[in-house]
């Protein structure tokens, strides 16, 4: 009842601030814009139309209207669409506002040209920072980085401490991690917001600091430091260079837009689709990034099918074998992409460092044995009491037996092969996996038949 309510409250809220909008009343706009959250306001935002957001831009100050960008979620394509319906200057004052790794996210859609435009008509300051961050490698730690941070210096005091925390805390990100750094700007410790506000005012930083920091590299993958994140529960971790210079920070806001990032990424290409990060309306954008997969995965089944045409004299003195070509193939694809799942979790998470991959390919070597041999007998049972016939029943046993053997074995090997060639495991697909078993389960399945003929055709 409550979620009903509030959704009829929101229903209300939008149309009292549509109708403001187009009776142009900006004083009680902004009285109620305003007083939304953030999330809310992104998502108002999003909904209007250009004539209305054109309007939004006159009523509200650039920096009001950072932080509404700071929470829409709009294709990426769309950035340079959005921006180029405001004024330039209105546009770089925006984004200066902004969190500098927010306002490097949004830049990093636009053309070079557009880039170089903003910078240039940008506060210096601001494009400093901004420019600071650009050049990193995408999907690294100095991507998603923040370099609105505090830090303080190891040798002050707690007092001085809160002085320079009072002055940076409406800029910074969190103030609830304090960086402590050498006068080389090298960081040597934490200091945490409770620590400094129960301590006396009179003690040293570097009496009191944890000097047992956790960083990571600039150069680290977003994924590994996802995994840090989550491992050591921390809000916040400190981004260094080779030498340990204080760069950075990487927050857990931008950590949950990586870990959705890259499990929208694995996803993807889990289900042989190049991108479903966004919903598409249109059919031939939809068709376009799923095509390409299609079109491998249609020459595989070629081979499939050429594969089953070299048997064709078998099939001939043995007509049913047809029959059962469809079970053998989905049960070795089924095994295989559960075998693949497991394996490709196991590398997403990290857990397969702490279990080595030759247990890992022994353990699935083993599954892939039970499970072939508990299938292969429930089957040749089935077959014996439905027609009588053991021989049929022990030959699609057997290739039963083998195939999810072979497809449990490469489920989890090709992605870890993938994995070591530095190529993403997700590659791997669930289509791709299952074509290439099917191509393997009836090789096996005809050639056992083809060997065994003289059984089934007496």
């Amino acid at each position: 009842m409550t979620g009903f309510a509030n959704e009829q409250e929101t229903d209300v809220k939008t149309g009292l601030l549509v109708q403001t909008l187009k009776e142009e009343n900006i004083d009680l706009f902004r009285d109620e814009f305003l007083q939304m959250h953030p999330y809310d306001q992104a998502n108002f935002y999003e909904e209007m139309d250009e004539k209305m957001r054109t309007k939004m831009y006159h009523y509200l100050s650039p920096k009001e209207m950072a932080a509404v960008f700071e929470n829409i979620e709009i294709e990426e394509e769309n950035y340079q669409k959005i921006l180029s319906e405001m004024l330039p200057h209105y546009a770089a004052d925006m984004l200066a506002n902004m969190y500098t790794d927010d306002a490097v996210d949004v830049l990093n859609e636009l053309d070079k040209d557009q880039v170089v435009s903003y910078l240039t008509i940008m506060d210096k300051e601001a494009a400093d920072e901004i420019k600071g961050l650009l050049h990193y490698e995408e999907s690294t730690a100095g991507s998603i980085m923040t370099t609105e941070f505090i830090a303080i210096l190891a040798n002050q005091t707690v007092r001085s401490a809160m002085v320079i925390l009072k002055n940076e805390a409406p800029r910074a990100e969190t103030i609830y991690y304090v960086y402590v750094m050498n006068d080389h700007k090298q960081l040597v410790g934490v200091i945490s917001l409770r620590d400094l506000i129960i301590n006396d005012d009179e003690m040293m930083i570097y009496e009191m600091m944890n000097e047992r920091v956790l960083s990571v590299s600039v150069s680290e993958d977003q994924e590994e430091v996802a995994r840090k994140m989550r491992d050591y529960n921390f809000l916040a971790l400190p981004v260094v260079d080779f030498q340990n210079h204080l760069l950075g920070i990487i927050t857990v806001d931008d950590i949950i837009d990586v870990m959705e990032e890259e499990a929208s990424d694995d996803y993807s290409k889990l289900a042989a689709v190049s991108d479903m990060d966004t919903f598409d309306k249109n059919p031939f954008s939809a068709a376009k990034k799923r095509l390409p997969w299609l079109i491998i995965l249609l020459f595989l089944g070629m081979l499939t099918a050429n594969l089953i045409g070299r048997f064709e004299e078998t099939l001939n003195q043995v007509a049913i074998l047809a029959v059962f070509i469809p079970l053998i193939a989905g049960m070795a694809g089924n095994t295989g992409t559960q075998a693949l799942a497991v394996a490709v979790r196991g590398i997403a998470t990290g857990d397969l460092q702490k279990e080595s991959k030759r247990q890992l390919i022994l353990r699935e070597a083993g599954t892939g044995l039970i499970t072939g041999t508990t299938c292969g007998i429930l089957v040749t049972i089935i077959i014996y009491v439905w027609l009588g016939d053991i021989f049929l029943g022990l030959l699609v046993g057997f290739s039963i037996l083998a195939a999810l053997f072979v497809a449990t074995l490469a489920g989890a090997f090709v992605p870890l092969l993938m994995h070591k060639l530095n190529i993403d495991p997700a590659v791997a697909s669930g289509p791709f996996i299952t074509t290439v078993n099917d191509l393997i389960s009836i090789f096996i399945y005809f050639q056992m038949a083809t060997l065994f003929i003289q059984h089934l055709t007496s």
